[in-house]
Formats: C-alpha cells, sequence, structure tokens
C-alpha cells in the first residue's frame, strides 16, 4: 500500500470469521481441517493488520450459538482455542500486541481454558503495539444483558446512566467502537456481533471464505474505507 499515509486508517476493524466449513467441503476436506486453516489464518490476519496501522483488531471466533453444534466439532474446537492461546500469545507478545478476552465467562467453558485466557491477558497487559480482541463465548445481546445486571448490582442511579457510561459496563470497556465490520463468506449479516460498538460501523462483505484471507485483502478494505464518507446522524 504504496498511498499509506493518504488512507483514512480505521481505529477498529473487527472481522466475522466465517466459512472455515464451506472452505473445507469445497475441497473435499473435512470440517475439522477448515477450522483448523481458518485459526492459522487468523493469526495472520491479525498480525498484518496491525501492521497497517490498525490499532484496535477483533475477531469473532465463537458465539453463544455455536454450542449448539454438533459434540465433535466444539470439542475440536475447544482444543483449537487451546492451542491458539498459547501460539497467539507467544507471536503477539514478542510483537507489544495486548491479547484480551470478550465473552461470557459463565456456561459451558472450561476451567482450564479460562485460565489459558487468564494467563494471555495477563502477560501482554502491558503491550502498546495495538490490541487484539478475541469474541470467545460470544454473544452481543448477552453482552449488553450482563452489562445492564453489572448496573444493577453496582446500584447506579437510572437517571444517571447515560449512553457514554453504559459503555464502562461492557467487557472490556477500553476497546473502542468498531469502525470497520468485515464478514466474508459471502453472508449479509452481523449476527449478534458487538451491537453496541456497531452501531456506527462500516460495513463491508467479502464473497470469499475466511481461510482464503489475505493481506491484500485488508488493502482492498482498509482503501475502501477510506473512500467512504461516515455519517453518524448529525448530517
Amino acid at each position: 500500500m504504496n498511498e499509506k499515509n493518504h488512507l483514512n486508517i480505521p481505529n477498529h476493524i473487527g472481522y466475522i470469521v466465517d466459512g472455515n466449513r464451506r472452505w473445507a467441503k469445497s475441497r473435499n476436506l473435512p470440517t475439522f481441517e477448515g477450522h483448523r486453516r481458518g485459526l492459522d489464518v487468523a493469526v495472520d490476519i491479525t498480525e498484518d493488520t496491525i501492521k497497517k496501522g490498525v490499532k484496535f483488531v477483533t475477531l469473532y471466533l465463537f458465539s453463544t450459538e455455536n454450542w449448539q453444534r454438533a459434540k465433535d466439532e466444539v470439542d475440536f474446537l475447544m482444543g483449537l482455542f487451546s492451542k491458539l492461546c498459547g501460539k497467539l500469545t507467544k507471536r503477539l507478545h514478542k510483537q507489544n500486541i495486548r491479547i484480551v478476552f470478550l465473552g461470557s465467562r459463565t456456561g459451558q467453558v472450561k476451567k482450564s481454558l479460562l485460565s489459558l485466557i487468564d494467563k494471555a491477558e495477563a502477560l501482554t497487559r502491558d503491550n502498546t503495539g495495538g490490541t487484539l480482541s478475541i469474541c470467545f463465548n460470544y454473544g452481543g445481546q448477552l453482552e449488553i444483558v450482563e452489562a445492564c445486571q453489572k448496573i444493577i448490582n453496582s446500584g447506579v442511579d437510572a437517571a444517571e446512566l447515560t449512553v457514554e457510561n453504559f459503555t464502562n459496563y461492557l467487557y472490556y470497556p477500553n476497546v473502542p467502537p468498531v469502525d470497520l465490520l468485515i464478514r466474508t463468506s459471502g453472508e449479509m449479516r452481523i449476527s449478534n456481533f458487538m451491537l453496541w460498538r456497531a452501531a456506527y460501523s462500516e460495513l463491508l462483505f467479502l464473497d470469499k471464505n475466511w481461510p482464503d484471507m489475505t493481506a491484500q485483502d485488508i488493502d482492498f478494505c482498509i482503501d475502501e474505507f477510506s473512500h467512504r464518507t461516515r455519517r453518524f446522524g448529525g448530517n
């Protein structure tokens, strides 16, 4: 991207990671191979996106609804996520990138995996080269419900609640609104992703499966974002 200095680089890109299973099916491979390839690509895309000047990257990797999939697929994904925690932590920590996990700590997530998540966050807490937030056991509606529960439990007066201070009760409130939301696989919906933070996101739907994502695709997305005129209701 030779004209990088002339582009409007989004502060926060959110990726809805979609099409792993379709990628595998199109190649006559087992579904699991699509997920394995998808997570490898997730690491590369995170690094490449931050290198292009984006400060926050969010990956939507496992939703609260994904627990409804076949048990063997879910078990495989949990094993992959465990490996991903270690791989991501080592690679991104060396690059001064912080890792945080957005999602509910309740439900079916095993304590051993939660421990790996805690270790990844603790090790990278002071890194300043960019932030990767991983949506795991995440649902946008559940995030808002859990925020409301925190507000009620903290005794905040309803009259004092504002759009600005409501944000303080979301998962990791310092993760800013999503400027550019990208979904792969050709599907055109946001699927319960970042409902609060995506209120004024620019949306971009790519007609390719996630495992086929490349650094050139990131260039295309940033260029597309840079040529849009963002509107926030006031003009």
